[in-house]
């Protein structure tokens, strides 16, 4: 278990081109307002801020078949790979504030140069692998994996703006926990690949802590390796974050999502982070958005140590009193 003070790397990544609906590009900001980097501090972490990228916007995007904004999105990822390469080559855990989900793509990519062993942990309430052929939408928040995933190459076209990309994780290297919103084709991928994955049927059979041991057996069994975690906040029940673009009832709790995030921290192998769809601008209420804020705050610390019981330096409170 870690115990010397952890070195982080934080990177805003503003970013909604990945999917329709503004105010997802708000998430780093709200999350920085909420003081997430000085409770880090707190913690004791080193904490490195890289400042929130800039991302152009291309004027000329025209979707490439059904795919929406391809350039933009291609780019936004490209520029992103690289600042968390950098961070990982300093040996600090990179911390990325979404935006939307189709940046995974550029954080975990950027993560496998310096650590092409890494394997995913991606928690969501879908499975984020349609590829550009199976897609429904075109919004590519709903495709990161699919530009990721080693075995999918060959069904993959050649999408304007990603010829910087190549795939980096196989299907045996990456376990979802969350699921429960699974479009068929992502299905047939799922099953066809053979990958992992714990839907909200199998958290609610095996109970969150035999999904985390049976993640980490997986995963680690063979060989402890660099951990990257995909974080959804979607992934959570929308009572607990309902400022998110694409809610579904019936998701992880409050308690599940720290339980989740305090056994990574637990196996010190955490190495790279994505937090993801914080859309303040989608809270009905100013509630709404506080709420999701301080729960992504909370399940944030939570991967660097902050632990429910408490946190004490070890003192002996049951000596004597002279």
């Amino acid at each position: 278990m870690s115990s010397k003070p952890q070195s982080i790397g934080v990177i805003g990544a503003p970013f909604s081109k990945g999917q329709p609906r503004g105010g997802v590009e708000e998430g780093p900001t709200v999350l920085r307002k909420a003081g997430l980097l000085e409770k880090l501090k707190e913690l004791e972490c080193d904490v490195k801020d890289y400042g929130d990228l800039s991302f152009a916007d291309n004027l000329d995007d025209s979707p490439f078949q059904r795919v929406k904004n391809p350039r933009c999105v291609g780019k936004a990822n490209e520029k992103l790979a690289d600042v968390v390469a950098e961070v990982k080559k300093t040996g600090r855990i990179s911390l990325v504030l979404g935006g939307d989900h189709s940046l995974a793509i550029g954080s975990i990519s950027g993560h496998a140069r310096v650590h092409p062993d890494l394997c995913v942990i991606w928690v969501d309430a879908h499975t984020d692998i349609n590829t550009p052929l199976t897609t429904a939408s075109g919004n590519l928040h709903g495709q990161p994996v699919s530009f990721l995933v080693k075995e999918l190459k060959e069904k993959m076209p050649e999408v304007p703006g990603f010829h910087w990309l190549a795939p980096c994780i196989s299907a045996k290297d990456i376990v979802y926990i969350g699921l429960r919103d699974v479009d068929p084709g992502e299905h047939y991928i799922l099953k066809t690949l053979g990958i992992k994955y714990f839907s909200m049927t199998e958290v609610d059979k095996l109970g969150i802590g035999k999904v985390m041991e049976e993640t980490f057996s997986y995963l680690l069994g063979r060989k402890k390796r660099p951990i990257h975690l995909s974080f959804d906040v979607d992934g959570l029940d929308p009572s607990f974050t309902p400022a998110t673009g694409t809610p579904v009832q019936g998701g992880l709790t409050y308690r599940e999502g720290l339980y989740i995030t305090e056994e990574i921290y637990k196996t010190g192998l955490l190495s790279g982070l994505d937090i993801m769809e914080v859309n303040p601008s989608l809270g009905k209420t100013p509630e709404e958005v506080t709420r999701t804020v301080n729960t992504t705050v909370a399940i944030t610390m939570a991967c660097f140590g902050v632990a429910r019981e408490g946190n004490h330096k070890p003192i002996d409170y049951l000596r004597p009193l002279k």
